[in-house]
């Protein structure tokens, strides 16, 4: 289906669940020039949705994910009606996009996704996927009446299609070597990509272990932002809140009531914090899918995450010791041949006694056996070997399990374990 020329019709139900599945399947993966422009266009199409609401921004390597939700949930504990928009999804497209704590349901986002394709047609553009996607997340908060929009940029900021919008609060969560061949091969190149961000007329915040944080302050000494740090006392009176949190969330909960704050004018009061946190669920985030045999899913998918990944493990671990508690998991890696695959085997690996390996059905999967190899030459481990994520549910469908090393390997293990 060409995206560019939509057959022009109503927006009714006419578009299905499933035709836009297949078109956004069909879509373009990345643009063929980095701009805005397409976006943009779009918006203007549909009226530029994107401006009756406030907005704020979160970019970043790690944890922005985390914040991101976070924040959401902060702004509507404060009785305002807030939409949510991250990237990638575990399972199915809609999960990208959320109405106070909800995900859409397929219809909403069907209507979305024609919108978008709608817009794009009077706008001359051939929309990439997350072009589609963004424009119908926007159309979305608008028709849904939100009085905020939080958004998790997906690639960089400078480019991505998220930066349509002039954000109230701009948020910087972490920096870190990824996707070095679009953003850069040094911190602070990447740095760079996402600093713009942070635009006149916004607030700044920086999580408060921030690298390349030069990179930022400059970014928003240029365009008159006040920027300030997160705090990370500011999650002391909340710590039993978060008991059912990882403890790398603490972090992020700190940039989450900065950001809030700041939006805000003033910080939330600690009754909606709690409420805040109560059931808050992170996707993907050391997600326990079930406790007997235990299975948790991480999307851990860089050193430095399968890093903070591997604290939370050891912690875990430490707990179980002196306990009449179940064997230790089995680890189940597969991970993205574009990722420091060897980076993340040598954070992880030596914590574990059984390895399998395995491949998610994402064409960029490296194939287990080549996996299988990295493992031995990082670690002296010979490990088991599932070309499959089905196959590897049937070889560990009875023991503990923490499947890990990328965000398809984490959503597959949740759709099918």
């Amino acid at each position: 289906m060409t995206v560019s020329k939509p057959e022009k019709r109503p927006l009714t139900s006419e578009v299905t669940y499933d035709d836009a599945v297949a078109t956004l399947e069909d879509a373009l993966k990345f643009g063929m020039d980095p701009s805005l422009e397409p976006i943009r266009a779009m918006c203007a199409a549909m009226g530029n949705p994107q401006k009756r609401y406030r907005c704020v921004q979160v970019a970043g390597t790690n944890g922005k994910s985390s914040t991101t939700r976070m924040i959401a949930a902060l702004l509507h504990a404060q009785g305002l009606r807030v939409g949510l928009y991250v990237s990638p999804h575990l399972v199915k497209y809609p999960e990208r996009i959320e109405i106070d704590g909800r995900v859409v349901n397929d219809e909403s986002f069907a209507r979305g996704i024609e919108a978008a394709l709608g817009a794009a047609a009077r706008a001359h553009v051939e929309a990439t996927e997350f072009e589609l996607l963004t424009a119908a997340a926007l159309w979305l908060f608008a028709q849904e009446g939100a009085d905020w929009a939080v958004l998790e940029c997906g690639l960089g900021g400078r480019w991505d299609a998220t930066s349509v919008v002039d954000p109230q609060v701009a948020v910087i969560t972490g920096v870190a070597l990824e996707h070095t061949t679009i953003l850069g091969d040094t911190v602070e190149k990447i740095a760079a990509e996402k600093a713009p961000i942070i635009k006149p007329g916004c607030k700044a915040v920086f999580a408060h272990d921030l690298t390349a944080r030069e990179v930022f302050e400059r970014q928003a000494r240029q365009v008159r932002a006040p920027y300030e740090d997160a705090n990370p006392e500011a999650v002391i009176p909340f710590e039993g809140e978060l008991a059912s949190l990882p403890a790398y969330q603490r972090s992020n909960l700190a940039t989450a009531l900065a950001a809030v704050t700041a939006a805000l004018g003033h910080a939330p009061s600690p009754e909606n914090v709690r409420m805040a946190l109560s059931g808050l669920i992170i996707p993907g985030r050391f997600e326990i899918l079930r406790h007997d045999p235990l299975v948790i899913v991480d999307a851990a998918h860089n050193p430095q995450s399968a890093h903070v990944l591997a604290g939370e493990l050891q912690r875990l671990f430490e707990c179980a010791r002196g306990f009449d508690s179940p064997p230790r998991p089995a680890l189940l890696l597969g991970v993205l041949d574009d990722k420091d695959a060897r980076g993340i085997i040598r954070e992880l690996c030596p914590l574990f006694s059984r390895i399998v390996v395995t491949a998610s059905s994402s064409p960029r999967s490296i194939p287990a056996v080549e996996l299988a190899a990295l493992v031995e030459e990082e670690c002296g481990m010979r490990p088991e070997i599932a070309p499959s994520i089905s196959e590897a549910r049937e070889l560990l469908r009875h023991e503990p399990v923490i499947a890990t090393g990328s965000i398809t390997v984490a959503g597959e293990v949740k759709d099918i374990w």
